[in-house]
């Protein structure tokens, strides 16, 4: 557990920003955190004046600034996605020696970010970094649907859903059916919906504040779904997409502070 100064400082920050919508009294932050007031005031104090906190004189209630909101604004234009899934995206394609990638949708349509090859299988895949990829009959596309904007999903039913295969789901209703079956299982299955012979297993990942960020997949011949079923593959994929949400997280969790923090004395 962390109760040095930075630990309370971040500790009094993520507590505003957690009420940003209502703002916070001097009292009802000491409430919340369980800080001494001499703490909490000075911090408080500093921060208002390096300008990260904004105090409203007449509602006596803190929020916090645009300065503070530039400062996470910075960190999500640069953040580097790629970077934090690739190891996983490693493990997941050594563990099943299929060929994994992970997708992030952008409009109407999906995009590869990360692929790790795997060996030939004598079918040419889909996948390629940068390629985008349709919603509706791919794996990593019908969970980025299933946990995405519904106006996204209406928009994409209204227009025609071009048949890749036999197999592609072109009616709307079976798609929104498909899609619920998705959110409810928590994974989705490509059963060769945009190439031949090829099948895929995709699930979800949440980042700090629970959306789907994007989603990862392992791509495989169908031959071996017929010959042994897939549920090792549904299994190693949801598996690696759960621990890589639980990272993102962990990263976003406030650090705790013990109980003992409530019976400082003011002014220690």
């Amino acid at each position: 557990m962390h109760t040095g100064p930075l630990s309370k400082i971040f500790t009094i920050i993520e507590t505003i920003v957690a009420n940003q919508n209502t703002g916070m009294t001097y009292a009802e932050i000491v409430g919340t955190t369980g800080l001494p007031k001499s703490s909490v005031h000075r911090a408080l104090k500093e921060l208002t004046q390096m300008g990260y906190l904004y105090f409203s004189p007449d509602t006596k209630k803190y929020r916090g600034s645009m300065r503070l909101a530039a400062i996470g604004a910075d960190v999500m234009a640069n953040f580097d996605l790629r970077e934090h899934t690739h190891p996983y995206l490693l493990e997941l394609h050594r563990e099943t020696e299929h060929t994994s990638n992970t997708g992030i949708r952008d409009g109407r349509v999906g995009v590869f970010i990360d692929k790790i090859e795997s060996k030939d299988y004598g079918i040419k895949l889909f996948s390629e970094v940068g390629k985008t990829f349709p919603l509706h009959c791919t794996s990593l596309g019908k969970v980025l649907l299933a946990w995405g904007s519904p106006d996204i999903t209406e928009a994409l039913l209204e227009g025609p859903l071009e048949p890749a295969t036999e197999n592609t789901i072109t009616d709307p209703q079976k798609l929104i059916e498909e899609l619920k079956a998705v959110r409810h299982k928590g994974y989705a299955v490509d059963y060769e919906e945009i190439t031949r012979g090829i099948m895929c297993v995709a699930a979800p990942v949440c980042g700090v504040n629970g959306d789907v960020v994007c989603a990862i997949s392992i791509t495989f011949p169908s031959y071996i779904y017929h010959d042994r079923g897939m549920e090792p593959e549904i299994e190693a994929v949801t598996r690696y997409a759960a621990e890589l949400s639980g990272e993102f997280k962990q990263q976003s969790e406030a650090p705790s502070i013990p109980s003992s923090a409530h019976d400082e004395r003011v002014g220690v």
